[in-house]
């Protein structure tokens, strides 16, 4: 099974290829297509997952070109990080292909919406098997190319135009730090091999302060793709595209490839304490930032986009505090529950067909299976005990205070009490109490989604509450004794903590559902009672802390500004030399031309001048023989 792994991503690949062929063909039969194929790549996932967990693994690489003595290969490897990212990458986008056969039914460009989906899909498994940093950054940008594609599906849409190219640009920016990196440890090592480069990290060969500049370089390409502070405000915008690709985009595949990255260059950042610290730093802000813009938005899917951002701060804060495991179990438990709340927020709008909570409500009657399985999300993703995102933010918790990262750790008890808030307001206001959308005229009453797109939440709905049993001290540590078989060498953040820290993430958590119940149910406290008590904080805080206003003030103006300036620097001084030297010639030439008359008196004339002149320089200089 393994010597046919590389076979995953080119079931994706096909099913692009084959969809683009059939692009105008409106039969919704293409997309069982994208759906065959992508669970064909489901299935060997998981029998590669399986053969190794059992212990086995593989690297098959072959040149691609040389340079003097300098071999640049391909390949691919399987190892137990990218075994289990195959698994959820596979997974997720076989869940999101079903479910949009049903989500996109009647779309004019069905066909190429799954192809789409099958581009992205093939990237992101590329990404995953790369055996090397160069083969890496290749699908790296190709992800980057579907995101385009998908976000910008609507392209009909200003909004949606300008969400596809501000995601393109902002994850550019991040890639241009990944691409320094590379060239950097390229310098140092003289090869892109993850194996060559740990080999050389753990020699010493590579100095400290290098090693913690091409960390930081590396970083900043997670940075870009994981939207972590300051790049992350492409991420929510991301939500004009379809809700599969939300889901797609922001459970387990190109978010978590920002991730994925820091993990499987874990002995790198190892190396580097400065550069794990400004890892775990950039994660709590981030965690915390996003989680107060969470608390006041108004639109769905963009509350459960900054819950993302809030989320994946989370997983680097793990990462930066030495809770390697705790990052990559809370990505695992966070792809199932965050893809069930997509889907079933594109159940909800496939219903009400409004994006706005505010004109919501009461549908927990008419959605009898969208309604608890989003219930199901909500608490998953709260910490609530016993489902999934409990035991992993558990974990984050345990690695940032065993790491002495005190500070850092409190402001993830805040950000998980924020997440439970922000989460429960938004079941509150849109499955409970009284309906509040209008009644257009011919609209029929609301009804629960086809089993098409049910089925695929109820399978990520059990996922969300069994999951997090894969790493705890009550069934056994099968997630760390099973990376433990991997490259990286576990460190002492990988294990559970004092009992007090799951008591105090749990108060945290039931203390947020039970402010937003006060508030969104029972109407004890009024719902303007925040911006009441904090009215310029409130202000910012909906703003969204006027990140993307102080962008278009420094960096767009600042940019149009140079621009500008380089435009009249342009035109008035390279063009206006450029213009004087032709000028300069052309009057000289007017000059010569004039002389050049055909008299012989004026040939004369300049003889004359001429011997005179030369005479003049002999008698100056003294003569020829002086």
């Amino acid at each position: 099974m393994l010597q046919m792994s590389w076979l995953i991503p080119l079931f994706p690949l096909l099913s692009f290829i084959l969809l683009l062929l059939f692009r105008k063909s409106k039969s919704e039969s293409t997309a069982w297509i994208g759906v065959l194929l992508t669970g064909l790549s489901l299935v060997m996932s998981v029998g590669v997952c399986l053969a190794v967990w059992q212990g086995e693994g593989i690297k098959t690489e072959g040149t691609w070109f040389q340079i003097g003595e300098r071999a640049i290969t391909m390949g691919f490897e399987v190892n137990p990080l990218n075994a289990l990212m195959l698994v959820i990458v596979s997974l997720v986008s076989f869940l999101v292909h079903l479910y949009s056969k049903g989500y996109m039914h009647g779309d004019e460009r069905f066909g190429v919406f799954f192809a789409y989906l099958g581009l992205f899909s093939f990237a992101m498994l590329g990404l995953v098997l790369s055996p090397n940093l160069l083969q890496l950054y290749m699908f790296w940008e190709l992800v980057g190319l579907g995101s385009f594609l998908l976000i910008g599906f609507y392209y009909f849409k200003p909004e949606a135009k300008a969400a596809a190219k501000k995601a393109f640009v902002m994850t550019r920016i991040g890639d241009v730090g990944l691409f320094i990196g590379m060239v950097l440890l390229f310098w140092q090592v003289g090869s892109f091999e993850y194996d060559e480069i740990f080999a050389t990290v753990k020699n010493g060969d590579i100095s400290d302060g290098m090693l913690t500049l091409t960390a930081l370089c590396i970083f900043v390409g997670a940075v870009g793709k994981s939207g972590q502070l300051p790049l992350h405000t492409w991420l929510p915008d991301a939500m004009e595209g379809p809700t599969p690709v939300s889901a797609l985009i922001h459970a387990a595949t190109m978010v978590a490839a920002g991730v994925y990255l820091v993990a499987a260059m874990y002995p790198l950042f190892q190396a580097s304490e400065a550069a794990l610290t400004v890892v775990a730093v950039v994660g709590g802000l981030t965690a915390i930032f996003a989680a107060s813009i969470g608390l006041m938005q108004k639109d769905i899917k963009r509350v459960l986009a900054y819950s993302t951002v809030s989320q994946l701060g989370y997983m680097m804060l793990a990462l930066g505090a030495s809770g390697y495991v705790a990052g990559i179990f809370h990505l695992t438990t966070h792809a199932f529950f965050k893809a069930l709340l997509f889907l079933a927020a594109g159940s909800v709008i496939h219903a009400v067909h409004t994006q706005n909570i505010e004109e919501m409500g009461g549908l927990w009657k008419k959605l009898r299976l969208t309604g608890p399985l989003f219930l199901i999300g909500a608490l998953a993703i709260s910490g609530v005990p016993l489902l999934s995102g409990f035991f992993s933010k558990d974990e984050i918790l345990a690695s940032t205070y065993a790491d002495g990262k005190y500070g850092l750790f409190w402001l993830a008890v805040i950000a998980a009490f924020m997440t439970a808030f922000y989460m429960f307001r938004l079941f509150f206001l849109v499955f409970t109490g009284e309906a509040r959308q209008e009644k257009k005229d011919g609209q029929k009453d609301v009804h629960e989604s086809p089993s098409v797109m049910t089925f695929p939440m109820i399978v990520l709905g059990v996922l969300a509450v069994v999951a997090g049993y894969l790493n705890t001290t009550w069934f056994g540590t099968f997630l760390s004794d099973y990376l433990a078989r991997g490259p990286v060498e576990l460190p002492h953040g990988d294990h559970h903590g004092p009992v007090w820290i799951p008591l105090v993430a749990t108060l945290a958590s039931l203390l947020g559902i039970g402010l937003a119940y006060l508030i969104y149910q029972r109407g004890t406290l009024s719902r303007d009672w925040i911006t009441r008590s904090f009215p310029g904080l409130s202000d910012v805080i909906y703003n969204k802390w006027y990140i993307d206003e102080g962008y278009d003030q420094t960096v767009v103006k600042g940019t149009t500004g140079l621009s500008k300036l380089g435009a009249l620097f342009d035109r008035y001084v390279v063009e206006g030399l450029v213009t004087a030297v032709t000028t300069g010639v052309q009057r000289l030439g007017r000059i010569g031309s004039r002389l050049q008359n055909g008299q012989v008196q004026s040939y004369g004339t300049a003889a004359i001048f001429g011997i005179v002149i030369l005479l003049l320089i002999v008698a100056l200089t003294g003569g020829y023989f002086s």
